[in-house]
């Protein structure tokens, strides 16, 4: 359990805030995470790393020379926000492009690509690669969609070591890709690792049992075994990824051994014992293993083994110097040298435009709406959180709050400027995607900003306005989502709710009638999704556990929907 913390909500800014007074030789804070706090020469590749809290040392404890430039830190197990991932590059970036790198999770693709697609308009070259090293997550033949675990530290310490040497970006970016495609990860939990300010785990793992297959989001395993000693544990880490074993791959391999959180050290290098003992066996040479916690899941009993199949410059990459604050082969760094503490900067900000009378009511009424958003995923956040955590981190609940919070704070300080209804809703949407991160964090966001496109700052909003509004949203959501109606997340509700609406206006009825019908669908359609094996996101590893369970985003759309409805149902001035 994890006991110490102030506001549970504030745990991930809290606690990097004591990281960054605990190592100030090595980091410095910059919106959105740390960089360097001596930077990388200029014109050096900025390789920059980041995911959600709660994995430490990945991802602000492998800042630093050899490794990474930058971290991007969002929320416990939630992905960075895109501001929060271009904020980060432009503080550690000098001259010589951005390398992002992290694990292939939905959140984490969007927020890092539209990071990227704002780098490159402002003529920062950047690339991306994702880590996909987890071989229980999806086959071989669809190594694209497995997700990253503990190897995101192969190909951050290689794609660091390839910057540090001087490669330029399409260099860095082959050794990072290079480092990926020879990495293999598979893992076993023995007990479920709890959130800040909870009572209870994200899951269990019965007793005398294991579970093969975690992931790092407080997943469970895919399947649960009876509970083996260390030396059987040993062959089935390393059989798994024997089998893995490239065409062509040579016999000296580097290896991690990783707990993740609660399986400490001497239990890890007893297990590395028969581990090494294996690997021997097998005819390998094992290069500077590594054995201890590099990519943990809070307080999560568990423990993981990864491979990287070296080859001559794979091998110089994997053992060359670095110097962070969780992982340091000797090398002298020198004095700290001074930059200025606003480098990184933030993006202009427009002047508010100036909106109408019409304009103006309606930003009222967006307020309202915002507001009954709140009140309505905070009742509901336990029940969301638990519906989550069934096949994915449980977080759901917990985040939704978080961008709503966020939302209605941003909101309510362009409606106190006079802003209108496009400006406030856009307000919204931004800081919802920016404080909420995550796949939900970011979608939200985007739909909401796209609604506001539609609504305008000057003239009457109508129902017709709003109804095309919603449709915008839905096209910006699925077009980014990438997700279709029966993939079993928020989509398969947003979809009925703009359908149902844009028939009941164009059929006449006025705009509180068809919402309250199109409300009614979504929720029909939310609690279908039951029936659903999800096809994207991070439940798809387990979409036979989530059979019987409805979809948390699609629960929570429909909420808002009916929380829309009431509004609109005792508001004359629609």
């Amino acid at each position: 359990m994890t006991r110490l913390f102030t506001d549970p909500d504030r745990f991930s800014e809290d606690s990097l805030r004591g990281f960054v007074a605990a190592n100030p030789e090595y980091v410095r804070a910059v919106p959105g995470g740390v960089v360097r706090a001596r930077p990388v020469r200029e014109g050096q590749v900025a390789v920059v790393v980041g995911g959600g809290s709660g994995h430490y040392p990945a991802f602000s404890g492998l800042v630093g020379p050899g490794l990474a430039a930058g971290a991007v830190v969002g929320n416990i197990f939630t992905s960075p926000s895109a501001r929060q991932a271009e904020s980060v590059a432009r503080a550690a970036q000098r001259g010589g492009g951005v390398l992002f790198s992290f694990g292939n999770y939905a959140g984490d693709r969007i927020n890092f690509g539209m990071a990227s697609e704002r780098l490159h308009d402002a003529g920062i070259p950047t690339r991306t690669v994702l880590v996909t090293d987890d071989v229980a997550s999806a086959p071989p033949e669809a190594r694209a969609d497995r997700r990253g675990i503990a190897g995101d530290f192969v190909v951050f310490k290689v794609a660091g070591a390839a910057a540090e040497e001087g490669l330029d970006l399409d260099g860095v970016e082959r050794a990072a890709r290079r480092a990926n495609d020879a990495t293999f990860s598979f893992g076993i939990a023995f007990a479920g690792c709890t959130m800040p300010g909870a009572d209870q785990p994200l899951f269990t793992v019965p007793e005398r049992t294991m579970a093969l297959g975690l992931g790092i989001h407080g997943e469970p395993g895919i399947s649960d075994h009876p509970m083996a000693d260390a030396a059987e544990i040993a062959t089935i880490l390393v059989d798994r990824l024997l089998a893995e074993r490239p065409a062509g791959a040579g016999g000296r391999v580097g290896a991690i051994l990783n707990g993740l959180g609660a399986t400490k050290y001497e239990e890890l290098f007893l297990l590395w014992a028969h581990v090494a003992d294996r690997l021997d066996s097998a005819g390998l040479t094992v290069v500077r293993p590594e054995v201890g916690e590099l990519v943990t899941s809070l307080d999560m009993a568990a423990c993981s083994l990864t491979l990287v199949w070296l080859d001559e410059d794979l091998e110089r990459w994997w053992t060359a110097a670095a110097d962070t604050p969780a992982f340091r082969r000797p090398r002298h760094t020198g004095p700290v040298e001074p930059v200025d503490a606003d480098e990184a900067g933030e993006a202009d900000q427009a002047d508010l435009p100036v909106a109408d009378a019409d304009s103006r009511a309606a930003a009222d009424q967006v307020l309202t709406v915002l507001r009954a958003l709140h009140d309505t995923l905070h009742e509901h956040a336990e029940e969301l959180g638990r519906i989550d955590a069934v096949a994915g981190d449980g977080d759901h609940g917990r985040g939704m709050c978080k961008g709503v919070d966020a939302a209605v704070r941003a909101a309510e300080r362009v409606h106190a400027r006079s802003g209108g209804a496009a400006s406030v809703l856009t307000a919204a949407g931004d800081g919802w995607a920016d404080e909420a991160g995550g796949t939900s964090g970011v979608l939200w966001g985007a739909g909401l900003r796209a609604w506001a496109g539609e609504l305008g700052d000057h003239g009457r909003v109508d129902r017709h306005r709003v109804v095309a509004g919603a449709r915008a949203a839905l096209t910006t959501i699925t077009r980014l989502g990438k997700a279709e109606v029966g993939d079993k997340t928020l989509v398969d509700a947003l979809t009925p709710l703009v359908e149902h609406l844009e028939s009941g206006v164009a059929a006449g009825r006025s705009l509180a009638e068809a919402w309250q019908d199109a409300a009614e669908q979504a929720a029909a359609a939310a609690r279908a999704t039951a029936q659903l094996r999800p096809r994207v996101g991070r439940a798809r590893p387990l979409a036979e556990r989530s059979v019987g369970t409805p979809d948390a985003g699609a629960t929570s759309l429909a909420l808002c929907a009916a929380a829309v409805a009431r509004v609109l149902a005792t508001n004359t001035n629609q």
